[in-house]
């Protein structure tokens, strides 16, 4: 028997997010207090992340005999991310051109707050590609889990897998046993922690709305709706082109995985809802290595979205500075962005960082002219944020059908009907 709509997470979630909207709008200051709601709900889920990661890649990895299989699929990923990633930026790149967002601004670079940009500025600072590839390696084993820094936890799990596949065929199945079960067991700790999603997306989204206000949207209104058809277009028809070809439909992809897009754009962090997506991907048909090595990969080397905002906001700055760039300088802006997007981090403000570390890298376009953005950037990272987390499943899907690894039968049948709840229990997922 279907149960009453209101008792669905997704209509709970999205309930949530509308009366944070009205809370923030009819009592701002009420609305800031309840940031704290947010900020734990996005604890509380980045919590379990990393041993979720970590189980679901050592347990695939274990479970292939044949080790050069994961080899194959992680250079598979990589090709495919830098190509779609690429293309993102590229577009990002042509919008900007064609419909010359920001001419006009006139922006007085004397007029805007540089302390306000001073933070991001240093974290691109450190965030730079020669520091970011040093700290893929942790200080220590359980250092990566206390950082929960995504790639270290990757790292570790990668060879940690092989060790276990090394091993004599008795001790690889015990071992390959107990990462499944200590698995289900995080598993089972985030269906329980989802069930607070709609108290988070509600402080998330009173906070943002009471603390920046409709009027920041306005101000910059050609930019974010700009920013947000131009992904929304990248979605539908790039991303939707993928989903052909893979033979599934885009717009039942999207209804699949309906209540993790509301809780992503309820906390502006497509982190937010990661566990799950691998849980549902799973369900979906998509083998087990293919995602536990694809959609942690993917977030931080296939940021669609953080792309596509990094060349067209670049673009409007230089408008709106009245900087004039060249081809040459444009390409070089794209050259730049490829080597700076990765390995930016799934979490809020992660796109603002890029776009400084991108400008720094690029001498024209002041990095001053940042402080204009940061009253709308929390608007954009939820856009930023969505068109991530939709690329990266879609990617997995992909991936997994160019290896061969895709169950299309079980991928139908799971897109025909309605989507599951988040929370499922950890034995309602298809054996590995």
């Amino acid at each position: 028997m279907q149960k009453p709509w209101w008792t669905q997470l997704y209509a709970q979630v999205l309930i949530a997010l509308a009366l944070g909207v009205a809370l923030g709008m009819l009592a701002p200051d009420t609305a800031k207090a309840l940031k704290p709601l947010g900020d734990a709900f996005i604890k509380l889920i980045k919590m379990v992340i990393a041993p979720v990661v970590f189980c679901t890649v050592v347990h695939g990895i274990a479970s292939v005999r044949e080790a050069g299989r994961i080899g194959r699929v992680g250079w598979k990923a990589l090709v495919y991310f830098e190509v779609v990633s690429t293309f993102a930026l590229a577009l990002g790149l042509v919008v900007a051109n064609v419909f010359r967002t920001g001419e006009g601004f006139n922006l007085d670079l004397a007029t805007l707050n540089a302390a306000s940009v001073s933070d991001y500025a240093a974290r691109a600072k450190a965030d730079s590609v020669t520091g970011h590839l040093l700290q893929i390696i942790p200080d220590s084993f359980l250092g990566a889990f206390v950082g929960g820094d995504l790639l270290q936890v990757l790292l570790l799990a990668v060879l940690t897998g092989f060790a276990i596949n090394a091993q004599p065929e008795a001790r690889r199945l015990s071992a390959t046993h107990a990462i499944e079960s200590l698995g289900d067991i995080f598993f089972g700790v985030v269906a329980l922690v989802v069930k607070a999603a709609p108290l988070g997306a509600f402080g998330a989204m009173a906070f943002t709305i009471g603390a920046y206000g409709l009027g920041a949207l306005v101000k910059l209104g050609e930019l974010v709706a700009t920013f947000y058809l131009t992904a929304a277009g990248f979605v539908f028809i790039v991303l939707g082109a993928i989903a052909r070809w893979c033979g599934f439909s885009i717009l039942r992809f999207l209804a699949y995985i309906r209540e993790e897009l509301l809780i992503v754009l309820g906390t502006s962090s497509s982190e937010t809802a990661l566990p799950q997506l691998m849980h549902k991907l799973r369900a979906a048909g998509c083998a087990p290595p293919v995602v536990g090595l694809t959609v942690p990969l993917g977030y931080s080397f296939n940021l669609d979205g953080t792309n596509i905002y990094m060349t067209l906001a670049a673009l409007f700055l230089a408008y709106a500075t009245n900087t004039e760039l060249t081809l040459a300088q444009q390409l070089t802006l794209l050259l730049v962005a490829m080597l700076t997007s990765k390995g930016a981090s799934g979490v809020t403000g992660a796109g603002f960082v890029t776009l400084a570390a991108t400008l720094s890298a690029v001498p024209g376009i002041p990095v001053e002219a940042l402080a204009v953005l940061v009253g709308i950037d929390k608007f954009m990272s939820e856009c930023r944020a969505l068109t991530n987390f939709i690329g990266n499943g879609v990617a997995c899907v992909a991936i997994s059908k160019w290896e061969g690894a895709l169950d299309e039968k079980q991928l139908a049948a799971a897109l025909a009907r309605p989507s599951s709840s988040a929370g499922a229990a950890p034995d309602e997922r298809p054996a590995d």
